[in-house]
């Protein structure tokens, strides 16, 4: 008999009964019943209930082992009474009568719970205990449906034609749009190597190489603040490139992917499959996408939508919509469709939530036998609402709401109210994971605080129109052949047609203000390769860590990665960043320079 167990503790069933077992695992719970004494072993596999009887010579070891303590039991399979079946687990048919136990490792008393209802435990204990932490059933869960997608991701890119390369980790810095992690050279004092912020150069070059379609499972480096879909430090994304490629080539090749995991994997932890997008993701461009949901990374589940009544207030007596519209500015409405039943509280609750975000409230119209009701209605005449009616497509019965205020301040609380609407009338869509694509991305913006243009998005994308786009035009009306990924609200990644070509590069960072002579400086590497014959190309790199939470249906990214960082990019549990001796700084070459330590008040 093997010396540790013969079956996992998630293994044996009633066509065992009668067979003689040896299981090893973690004590989860133990009850006394007096001359029995009943112990749920838990391995990774499952969990298997033990009986101790008080005549066993393992009676008095199992009434002092401690919760968490690992031990292997040897013992007879035997049938529960029908009474004490547990059909919750797939064990539960059977027991284990105990005839010998093993204590391979006694717990100490635990300094946070790892099996209890309504856990509280806050989270810098739990990363600081993480070991444990990842004992508990749903993180364990979350763990293994990690693995589970980053394999079928690797299977279904080699379907499709991909091939698996690794591109360095140690290389040099470059602007990414985030702080690079550096890393000192001992053998080249005062010089560095930065962790790579995502692989893009290396793909680029791999297409130049003349590889045709590359992917990589890929960890990303990027010295920035945490969010709940933004873990600190290190993430990992599905990183893919192709060559000879258009925008569409890039949409058809990695739909399937995605939309063959979400529907492998939709029905984790839930009691009925989710809905997954059929068909082509929906594709919607950046201007239409901020005007229609407010958001460039749109939650289609929700089914308000945003227009532009601007025209209903022109001119008209109500002054406060009337002067913005005169000024610049914009009207947006959001209709409601059937929230004029809505009682009284409900757009007061609305009103109440707008002030605490800092607006003066947040106006509407209810719809009744033709005519408007509500703090708005009186300014809106019957042409304008005839009008209104035309724009937002309003019937009796519901209700529009109103923000009026300069363009990017009215998308951004226009989506948030759409958001908030839906969310209080709870008719956002339930188990269901809608995508879209957002194209059209504009290449360029205007930087107010450093009064002139700046790259919008990635500065290595194709400019639609090519170099001929960049020479004729206004920079701020030029799109890229850019694009999001948006699955549920939650940007997945961003991708983009790359600029292969080197005169078209040296035209678009001389627009921001580089000159030749700084964009070889920064990437000389890149326009040399280009210089040799470079393929058109692109791709994208949908985040690992971000699609696993909306599988898992976490509210944070730190509940489907092992060992996170906190929030301030700390490891607690490994207690990093942590102070190196002296020597090992001057074997690098580097001194500490600290900054002054601030006085108490």
């Amino acid at each position: 008999m093997h010396a540790y167990r013969t079956h996992t503790c998630g293994q044996l069933r009633a066509t065992d009964v009668g067979a003689t077992a040896r299981l090893s695992g973690w004590v989860q719970r133990k009850r006394d019943h007096g001359g029995l004494l009943f112990i749920d072993l838990r391995d990774h596999f499952g969990v298997t209930q033990v009986v101790f009887d008080v005549s066993s010579s393992a009676f008095k070891g199992a009434e002092t082992v401690r919760t968490e303590s690992v031990i292997t039991v040897t013992g007879s399979v035997v049938a529960r009474e029908a009474s004490t079946v547990n059909a919750r687990l797939p064990t539960g048919a059977i027991e284990l009568r105990a005839a010998d136990m093993v204590v391979q490792s006694m717990a100490e008393p635990l300094p946070i719970p790892v099996y209890a209802e309504n856990d509280t435990t806050p989270e810098e204990l739990r990363l600081k205990y993480r070991f444990l932490d990842l004992r508990k059933d749903k993180l364990h869960r979350n763990i293994m449906l990690r693995s589970q997608v980053i394999a079928s991701l690797r299977r279904r890119m080699i379907d499709q034609g991909f091939t698996e390369f690794q591109t360095p980790i140690l290389t040099a810095d470059s602007p990414e749009g985030a702080r690079s992690y550096l890393v000192p050279s001992r053998l080249h004092p005062g010089k560095f190597y930065a962790l790579p912020q995502a692989p893009q150069m290396f793909k680029q070059l791999l297409m130049v190489s003349g590889f045709d379609r590359y992917f990589q499972i890929a960890p990303c480096f990027r010295d920035e603040d945490a969010r709940a879909d933004r873990a600190p430090g290190e993430f990992y994304q599905l990183d893919f490139e192709m060559a000879y490629v258009t925008q569409e080539d890039v949409f058809g090749a990695i739909e399937p992917v995605l939309r063959g995991v979400f529907e492998e994997f939709a029905g984790f932890g839930k009691d009925a499959p989710w809905a997954v997008t059929s068909g082509g993701f929906p594709r919607i461009p950046y201007d239409e996408a901020l005007l229609k949901y407010g958001s460039d990374k749109p939650d289609l589940r929700n089914p308000l939508v945003i227009d532009d009544i601007g025209a209903v207030f022109a001119g008209s007596t109500f002054k406060v919509f009337a002067s913005i519209v005169a000024s610049g500015g914009v009207v947006r409405a959001i209709r409601a469709p059937g929230a004029g039943a809505q009682p009284r509280s409900f757009f007061d609750k609305l009103n109440s939530w707008a002030q605490g975000e800092g607006k003066p409230g947040l106006g509407y119209i209810v719809l009744e036998n033709g005519a408007g009701k509500g703090p708005i209605a009186k300014f809106v005449d019957e042409p304008r609402l005839a009008k209104l009616k035309e724009l937002t497509g309003a019937v009796d019965g519901d209700a529009v709401f109103f923000i009026a205020d300069k363009p990017e301040a009215a998308w951004k609380f226009a989506g948030q109210a759409r958001t908030r609407i839906a969310t209080d009338m709870d008719i956002v869509e339930k188990g269901a994971f809608r995508f879209c694509w957002i194209v059209d991305f504009p290449m360029f913006e205007y930087d107010e605080k450093a009064k002139k243009v700046d790259f919008s998005h990635n500065p290595f994308s194709m400019p639609q129109g090519g170099l001929e786009a960049l020479e004729t035009q206004d920079p701020l009306t030029i799109k890229a052949y850019q694009y999001d990924i948006v699955c549920n609200g939650v940007e997945l990644s961003s991708g983009a047609i790359r600029n292969h070509r080197p005169e078209i590069m040296y035209k678009a960072f001389g627009i921001v203000g580089y000159s030749n002579e700084d964009v070889e400086a920064r990437f000389g590497g890149m326009l040399a390769a280009f210089k040799y014959g470079a393929p058109p190309h692109g791709g994208s790199a949908p985040g690992v860590d971000r699609i696993v939470m909306l599988l898992a249906n976490e509210p944070n990214l730190r509940e489907v990665i092992a060992f996170p960082m906190n929030q301030q990019a700390m490891d607690l549990m490994m207690d990093a960043p942590a102070e190196v001796p002296i020597e090992r700084l001057r074997e690098a070459n580097i001194r500490v320079h600290l900054p002054p330590q601030k006085k108490p008040d």
